[in-house]
């Protein structure tokens, strides 16, 4: 299946930065993948017009954070294709709730009844899955699309272009993802997980201002974490 650029919905800024991504065999697969579901009648989230939502909200020349989840939220509503996000009105997650307690405990900003994390990706944190798809109620169920694989690539592509971001690798999973990043040029800040399943060692890390003190040592704005 060829890939015509204009077929993806993505900002003309990554469109031309992941080129390459998007015109290669890999990327055609994924996209075989996702209409094979389709056909299948699955039921997929975030809807089509949100897959690449982490980058439209967030420009190419902004980004100054990379937040890595795995895959989108698999039930009905909630995924909006940023990673830890939720629509307004949705109930927030127990992993985002945690997220709002280590705001609060490191620099004081009250949990917001919002689990929409639209205005962080708007100042520059893109809010990225590993994974880009999901079937309704079956997590990491487009796992095998080679989502990971692009996904990567981004990481790899920020690291290997940009200077002095922040990347934030939450749990097992991201971890996994440091050795893609060139931590000679950028900040590597990592937790354990922030679900409540996990084991301790996400509350009390105080990623929010020390991602805040690295940007500012480099001469960039920081992030105003209060979605409030």
């Amino acid at each position: 299946m060829q890939i015509v650029l204009d077929d993806i919905k993505i900002n003309d800024d990554w469109k031309f930065f992941l080129k390459d991504e998007f015109l290669s065999p890999y990327f055609s697969d994924i996209k075989s993948h996702y209409i094979l579901a389709l056909k299948e009648k699955q039921k997929i989230y975030p809807p089509a017009n949100l897959t690449f939502n982490a980058f439209n909200l967030c420009p190419l020349k902004d980004v100054k954070v990379v937040l890595l989840g795995q895959d989108p939220y698999h039930q009905r509503g909630q995924a909006m294709g940023l990673s830890f996000s939720v629509p307004d009105a949705v109930k927030i997650p127990p992993s985002l709730r945690n997220i709002y307690k280590e705001l609060e405990s490191d620099l004081g900003i009250k949990p917001c009844l919002s689990g929409n994390l639209s205005k962080w990706a708007k100042q520059g944190v893109l809010l990225l899955n590993s994974i880009l798809s999901v079937k309704e109620n079956e997590p990491l169920s487009h796992s095998n699309f080679g989502w990971e694989k692009f996904s990567d690539a981004v990481i790899k592509r920020l690291s290997d272009e940009k200077e002095h971001l922040v990347f934030l690798l939450w749990g097992g999973f991201a971890k996994s993802k440091a050795s893609l990043i060139d931590e000679s040029k950028h900040l590597v800040l990592k937790a354990a997980h922030p679900s409540p399943l996990a084991r301790t060692g996400f509350l009390g890390c105080k990623h929010f201002s020390k991602c805040n003190e690295y940007l500012i040592s480099h001469l960039n704005s920081p992030i105003n974490w209060d979605l409030n």
